[in-house]
């Protein structure tokens, strides 16, 4: 009894860690490749008058080393428009922006969008009731819904 006690608080304590790990993240799968995903999304996003900072592609960089990796892409935007006003509920969010979105790969050849949550940007930094919020919710959903559309 003590050993299958022991087992599942082991397994208990993997799935905690486990979900903790993408706690923020909303993710959302992609009917096309890791290109043409992020060509879309960067698209999209330049399209709705945001300014792309950088466009990091973490496969081609594990590459330089001799390694390996799945199709795993970042982009970075923002607009001072929403940025500013989320700073000004806490100037640390800044650490959190700009906005960034990532495009992989999974080992099942699933291509995911993901992103941080605003509202977990907003707890993270002790602002969870910051009034920009939900406008950068919809705005980054609205964002990653026109990427994957059909």
């Amino acid at each position: 009894m003590k050993i299958l006690f022991s087992l599942a608080l082991i397994g208990l304590i993997a799935f905690a860690s486990a979900a903790s790990a993408t706690d923020g993240l909303v993710q959302i799968k992609s009917p096309y490749g890791p290109k043409k995903t992020m060509h879309r999304l960067e698209h999209v996003v330049k399209q709705r008058g945001l300014h792309v900072f950088a466009r990091i592609d973490h496969a081609a960089g594990a590459a330089k080393i001799g390694e390996t990796l799945r199709p795993t892409a970042l982009l970075i935007f923002g607009n001072p428009r929403g940025g500013t006003p989320f700073m000004q509920c806490a100037q640390t969010v800044g650490i959190d922006l700009p906005l960034k979105a990532l495009v992989w790969e999974d080992a099942a050849s699933q291509v995911w969008i993901g992103y941080n949550d605003p509202a977990y940007i907003a707890r993270r930094h002790g602002v969870p009731h910051c009034p920009v919020v939900k406008g950068l919710q919809k705005a980054l959903a609205g964002i990653a819904e026109a990427t994957v559309a059909q």
